[in-house]
């Protein structure tokens, strides 16, 4: 789990960032906030975590969108009272007893806890277990550019707040969430053999379903188009039926 930790002061820190990610920011006060930025056309750009240190918030990202995220929060700062500044911290995480410091993982409560500090060992649980096990997606796997958070799960996950006010991508995201019902989307699937991450899925009659993503303990995560999921549906050598 390759991770970067950037600390972002200012004295409209808060604010500027309020504007941007999907969450809400009053929920710093009760620990991590899981949240997303979007691109104006509601499509995804990033998920990643905030919290408050004392005057400063971090914020904890995948390593592989760490620089296309700063930059696109440089773009937006202006002149805005916003320092970011890349810090040395490191994210650790287990399930076990939550260590001194350590805060919940705010996604999911099988998920356990969260440390930010000189280590970045993890206490050997099995992750992609649990996150197939609870439909949970992961940065570059199940989400990746022009994913559509709703249909993600990020709403289930804590990470969309409907009724904070404007941000970036929140007009469509709120038609979605309102006047639309979702046809497609993150599910959990039983797998009969495996295949590559990121394989077709096909119907039994050959037409295109989706993709199978992380699997483990005979099922998987995938995006599926609900009204053609259905028993004997196939992605690469595996075999995938709806649960």
């Amino acid at each position: 789990m390759a991770r970067k930790v950037f600390e972002i002061t200012g004295t409209e820190a808060e604010h500027f960032l309020q504007g941007l990610v999907t969450n809400d920011l009053a929920r710093l006060d009760q620990g991590i906030v899981y949240t997303a930025m979007l691109t104006p056309q509601g499509k995804y750009l990033a998920d990643f975590f905030l919290l408050r240190r004392g005057d400063a918030i971090l914020l904890d990202v995948d390593d592989s969108l760490a620089d296309t995220l700063v930059q696109r929060l440089s773009m937006y700062k202006l002149r805005a009272d916003v320092t970011i500044t890349e810090t040395d911290l490191k994210v650790r995480r287990g399930t076990g007893d939550m260590p001194d410091g350590a805060l919940p993982d705010p996604r999911h409560e099988a998920l356990g806890w969260r440390l930010y500090g000189a280590g970045d060992d993890d206490d050997g649980t099995d992750f992609d277990a649990i996150r197939v096990a609870h439909c949970i997606p992961e940065t570059g796997i199940e989400l990746t550019p022009d994913t559509l958070i709703l249909e993600a799960g990020l709403e289930r996950l804590s990470g969309v707040d409907f009724r904070k006010g404007c941000y970036v991508g929140q007009e469509v995201t709120a038609r979605m969430k309102h006047k639309t019902e979702l046809r497609k989307g993150l599910t959990v699937v039983a797998v009969t053999g495996s295949a590559p991450v990121g394989s077709e899925i096909a119907t039994p009659e050959g037409k295109p379903a989706g993709r199978l993503y992380t699997q483990s303990g005979g099922r998987g995560i995938a995006y599926l188009r609900f009204d053609r999921a259905r028993p004997g549906m196939t992605a690469g050598e595996a075999r995938v039926d709806p649960l």
